[in-house]
């Protein structure tokens, strides 16, 4: 049998990773894993060459932290309440990429994420997290697409 210990949740506190999170509790339950939940801060630097200094996209992505953290408190008091075991943590790079390394540097079991976050430009100038993520994940990854709901069996 498959022994999932630990579940790796990444999140970008758009309304389709919040679809996914029942998925995510349903299998901590079932399986008595911990939860690690990750968002990402998108690192800006890159667009350093824009003529925008320095020092206030280092100060934007410090704020952007800042806030995630106190988004993360949020989940963990609305959301995981019944969780027993759950890790949380805000980095700052290039979404999948991190993912991806968390999945390694924490020893994860599975990853459950949308297939679905950010659209528009987001999705335009940095492409699928998701796609990213299964492509170059060590682990099983669960993709949940948000806009399908689920069977109802009786």
């Amino acid at each position: 049998m498959v022994d999932i210990k630990k579940i790796l949740y990444p999140l970008d506190f758009s309304e389709c990773s919040y679809a996914v999170l029942p998925w995510v509790l349903a299998l901590v339950e079932k399986f008595q894993a911990e939860v690690y939940l990750l968002y990402v801060a998108r690192d800006l630097r890159y667009f350093a060459g824009f003529h925008v200094p320095h020092t206030s996209i280092t100060g934007f992505v410090k704020e952007v932290g800042e806030a995630a953290e106190k988004m993360l408190d949020e989940v963990c008091e609305e959301h995981l309440h019944g969780c027993p075991i759950f890790q949380r943590q805000v980095v700052v790079g290039e979404p999948g990429e991190e993912i991806v390394r968390a999945v390694d540097r924490e020893k994860v079991d599975l990853v459950i994420m949308g297939t679905h976050g950010r659209k528009g430009i987001d999705r335009t100038l940095f492409g699928s997290v998701a796609e990213y993520v299964v492509k170059n994940s060590s682990v099983p990854v669960l993709t949940i697409n948000p806009f399908k709901k689920a069977k109802q069996t009786s």
